[in-house]
């Protein structure tokens, strides 16, 4: 096999492979062997006809396909490693000759990984976001933990108000006609959720246990249903029952019962929150600026994405939103029905990010061959077991999941990049 590459405008070319009339030759006994299984003639059982006879009968034109289909997947994969190039798609090619007893040649179009000419990427300045913690965060977070253990209490008496969890029976009409989905009986609905059509819960405030009032909505125009999309509606609801969450009240001896925090009183809680509040701080800070970072160097860099790397950074996304969905117990098709978006509205959506994520990975592995930065044994190992503690798997596991190091050498170059990027960023004075 021999080739020659041709870089042509954009992220194509043309790759010519030139297989040998021996490779052919070797081809095609196989493909008649393959489909003579399935061929009879007069005078011949199915699968005994003679090869003479199948080419007579045929022509050994019949056998060119499936000499192809053996030929090319390892020719081409040999062309390709010889060329030195990196596909990001699968090639169109074309037959230029293929005949017995003359080297076969083959015209294959190919999108390739783009180049990138990279701008500025060190002395960038990073995104600054405040890591002090406040009482109030720390506030916030005792609300949490007294709403969590809050119950629910019986109003005998008094209005709906903000946090209550109102009984209702509703009934809703668009046009003066009632619509499918419209009507509930004792349905529970938290006050201030924002879970109704908005507006709805506002309305009820203040309405009394066994009150009936009308109360007028506008659906959202993004409405999932879209017969209702941007319809004024009327709801006839009426409060049967209420009941209001009673929080109990932070003492030490609320605090030595919590489950999952090490303090055994309030002061010592507040501490231990303050710890988890600056640490979580500390790792959002970290995220962002490695985001601020790289997307500035992206940003200066010089790329021509080819759209066949998007389409697959797009699959890929939506491979993770229907892995996301199934942890929820959904599935994509029951998403779509709930949102009343079709799977192509999600690739459209996911489109501008795949977009995004494909520059970064681009930019980064420029960065890294800029800076010959290389990957070792030893920061795979340490990859392998920070995966390991994560998920909870023996480092073995994790290996044999993974398979060879290739995708964890790469992952590790590119976190090793963003690195980079962030030693060498313009420090705040």
């Amino acid at each position: 096999m021999s080739q020659t590459w041709e870089k042509q405008e954009g992220n194509e070319g043309i790759l010519t492979i030139t297989i040998p009339s021996e490779e052919l030759d070797t081809a095609l006994d196989a493909a008649f062997k393959k489909v003579s299984k399935d061929v009879s003639l007069p005078g011949f059982r199915k699968g005994k006809v003679p090869r003479q006879m199948f080419e007579k009968r045929f022509g050994v034109e019949s056998l060119y396909q499936d000499a192809l289909d053996i030929l090319l997947p390892e020719n081409y994969a040999k062309a390709i490693e010889e060329a030195d190039i990196n596909p990001v798609a699968q090639p169109s090619v074309d037959v230029e000759q293929i005949e017995k007893g003359k080297d076969v040649i083959l015209k294959a179009t190919v999108t390739v990984e783009p180049e990138v000419k990279l701008g500025e990427y060190k002395g960038l300045e990073g995104e600054e976001i405040d890591r002090d913690v406040t009482d109030e965060e720390i506030d916030h977070q005792i609300d949490h933990i007294t709403t969590e253990y809050s119950d629910l209490v019986v109003k005998e008496e008094g209005t709906v108000e903000n946090g209550d969890i109102a009984t209702i029976d509703f009934h809703g009409f668009v046009d003066g006609e009632a619509f499918e989905g419209g009507h509930a009986h004792d349905y529970e609905l938290e006050i201030g959720s924002d879970s109704f059509i908005p507006g709805f819960e506002e309305q009820m405030v203040g309405m009394e246990i066994g009150e009936e009032k009308d109360v007028n909505v506008t659906f959202p125009e993004e409405y999932h249903a879209e017969e209702l999309a941007g319809k004024e509606a009327v709801f006839q609801v009426k409060v049967s029952a209420l009941k209001q969450k009673e929080t109990p009240e932070l003492t030490d001896e609320f605090v030595s019962e919590l489950e999952g925090y090490e303090a055994n009183t309030v002061d010592e809680l507040k501490a231990e929150l303050a710890e988890q509040i600056k640490k979580q701080k500390e790792e959002n800070y970290e995220v962002a600026l490695k985001e601020s970072l790289v997307s500035q160097a992206a940003d200066n860099a010089e790329i021509d994405v080819p759209d066949a790397m998007v389409d697959t950074e797009t699959d890929r996304m939506l491979q993770e939103f229907e892995a996301n969905l199934s942890q929820q117990g959904l599935n994509l098709e029951l998403y779509t029905q709930l949102s009343g978006q079709d799977e192509n509205a999600l690739r459209d959506q996911m489109k501008e990010d795949a977009l995004k994520r494909v520059r970064t990975n681009l930019t980064l592995r420029q960065i890294a061959d800029e800076e010959n930065i290389e990957v070792t044994d030893e920061d795979v190992d340490n990859e392998v077991n920070r995966l390991a503690e994560q998920f909870g798997m023996p480092a073995e596991d994790v290996k044999k999941a993974l398979g060879d190091a290739t995708m964890i050498k790469e992952d590790v170059k590119l976190q090793k990049a963003l690195d980079l990027l962030v030693d060498n960023r313009k420090q705040a004075e």
